[in-house]
């Protein structure tokens, strides 16, 4: 049987120092490695291409990609020195985050040798790495698919003003991409409506625009679709955010790759004209991904075993499709699909119903 090619994530690999109060802890960290493992634990293979340096920093990252199944693009080790992300988390468990950190692109993988590039975070922005990382989702955009994460950092990244180019040139590469509403405030400032960027986006040319709301649920929008899907948010635990943005992306990409809707130059043009029943059930993963992961302490990657677990809790979370009533909100312009599609027994009851 054929190996299947590797998802690339391209991007930061570094060592998170989490302070709470007066307590300080080492983890392995970046946002590109946190969606790499996720997809691994998920049973798709994956390779990280990162910037690290062979110290004791950058030998807990090799080993933690090793634990999770990760493989590592020879020349992530060049680095004069690990980066560090300093994490402080308040009371309600929230990351706030500061950086030392340095950034390149080792030499990567041909285009055609790779399934699917995800990229985002510091990595796009950073240079002088961030225009390398432009020109191989450029290169990869025209073989296969990519995904793109902003997951923007003010405290190292330029003015939203001089990011906001760089972005918007990702997104346009892109065929999926999500992106937390507090990164489209920090982008565009607080008078511009999440439904007006994600409509813009849309225009530049990706396929699907997912945008997390926090307690407000996630937004999606399909390119082929007038449609907004509006999915409401888990009810659990949080123990700590860090890494739920991350483990959303590898559920989401992992989904999207079982399904056939990534992956290659076909797979690019079936998401193109894919409807909601089709990426419902890489919805549904990423959903309860996520949930898994802030209930436990630092970034978390589930399992297919954890994920099948949460869906046989209740069966009427597996809802097959989109049924229900289109109803038209005030808030929108739009007409708005609202599925509470998949919540679970231990989470909140499911309903399948429209809203």
């Amino acid at each position: 049987m054929t190996q299947p090619k590797p998802v690339l994530c391209l991007g930061e690999a570094l060592i998170d120092v989490v302070i709470r109060d007066d307590t300080r802890s080492e983890h392995v960290g970046g946002s590109p490695l946190n969606v790499a493992c996720v997809i691994t634990s998920l049973g798709r293979p994956a390779l990280i291409g990162a910037w690290w340096g062979r110290d004791d920093h950058g030998k807990l990252i090799e080993d933690y990609a090793a634990d999770h199944g990760v493989g590592i693009v020879p020349g992530s080790d060049g680095a004069a020195k690990t980066s560090l992300a300093y994490a402080r988390l308040n009371d309600a468990g929230s990351a706030e985050y500061e950086f030392d950190l340095s950034w390149e692109v080792p030499p990567l993988p041909a285009p055609e040798a790779i399934a699917h590039l995800h990229t985002g975070s510091l990595a796009a922005t950073l240079e002088p790495g961030g225009t390398q990382v432009l020109e191989a989702a450029r290169a990869m955009s025209q073989v296969g698919t990519v995904s793109y994460d902003p997951n923007a950092r003010p405290a190292i990244m330029e003015s939203p003003d001089k990011s906001r180019g760089r972005v918007e040139e990702l997104v346009a590469l892109a065929d999926v991409v999500k992106v937390s509403d507090e990164d489209l405030e920090w982008l565009y400032g607080k008078s511009t409506p999440v439904e007006e960027v994600m409509r813009q986006w849309l225009k530049l040319g990706p396929s699907l625009v997912i945008v997390t709301r926090g307690p407000w649920g996630i937004y999606v929008k399909l390119a082929s679709a007038r449609d907004m899907l509006v999915i409401d948010p888990l009810t659990t635990d949080v123990v700590d955010t860090v890494g739920a943005g991350d483990s959303f992306m590898g559920g989401l990409i992992s989904g999207l790759l079982d399904a056939d809707l990534l992956g290659s130059r076909e797979a690019k043009g079936r998401l193109r004209s894919a409807g909601w029943d089709d990426i419902m059930p890489a919805l549904h993963r990423a959903t309860i991904t996520s949930g898994l992961t802030v209930q436990r302490a630092g970034a978390y990657a589930p399992t297919h075993e954890e994920v099948a677990a949460v869906k046989a809790k209740d069966l009427r979370l597996a809802c097959p499709s989109v049924d229900g009533e289109i109803v038209q909100s005030s808030s929108f312009s739009d007409w708005t699909i609202s599925p509470s599609a998949f919540f679970f027994a231990h989470f909140s009851r499911p309903r399948c119903t429209i809203s």
